[in-house]
């Protein structure tokens, strides 16, 4: 579980990696740095430890747990590996509940997946890195649809914009994964990281 303040995180990584840092007032503390000076242009090692760090965080995954996803990445034949390891991670549960707009972060998403909030194809599921597939269906659980957490979830939902790979039926209550994900993401590097873990 990572702790560290978002803000500092955020300032050190970016404005994109975490969604309570995606606004103006953060963007123009993050150019003007900490007592006027310029900071030094990173190494390519440095710059590539940086955009790790930044996919590490925006998802919030363990070191081991990235490292795991890239080596799978990387055993794949046919598929660009970038695109692959990028597939990855945005086909974890949690991640799919963000992107449908039942969660206002990752990591409310997974708070929700482990308290069993959430049925896919039929069966109970509390594990955030479960792999979903084109075709599966995640549906908020029976007992789970009169909690606090989905109250005027149609309001919520009603200006949001989902990834073109997800959707959800507010009539049902239920999420399908459409098709596989595809890095739309200009803030992350995804080739910086496999450098990175190549070395």
């Amino acid at each position: 579980m990572i702790s560290k303040p978002k803000f500092k995180i955020g300032r050190r990584l970016g404005a994109g990696v975490y969604d309570k840092c995606q606004t103006p007032k953060f963007s123009a503390s993050v150019k003007s740095p900490i007592g006027g000076k310029r900071p030094k242009a990173p190494t390519e090692y440095g710059a590539q430890l940086l955009e790790k760090q930044k996919i590490r965080f925006s998802y919030g995954i363990s070191e081991r747990q990235l490292s795991n996803y890239v080596k799978k990445a990387s055993h794949i034949k046919g598929a660009g590996t970038a695109e692959k390891l990028y597939e990855n991670l945005e086909s974890r549960l949690d991640n799919a509940v963000y992107r449908m707009g039942l969660a206002p972060s990752r990591r409310g998403a997974r708070q929700m997946v482990s308290h069993g909030h959430f049925v896919v194809n039929n069966h109970r599921v509390t594990i955030p890195s479960y792999e979903l597939k084109p075709g599966d269906v995640v549906k908020i659980r029976e007992g789970s649809k009169v909690k606090k957490l989905f109250e005027n979830l149609g309001d919520k939902l009603k200006d949001y914009i989902a990834p073109t790979w997800v959707s959800f039926d507010i009539a049902g209550m239920e999420g399908k994964i459409l098709a596989k994900p595809k890095n739309t993401e200009a803030y992350l590097d995804i080739n910086a990281v496999l450098e990175f873990y190549s070395r």
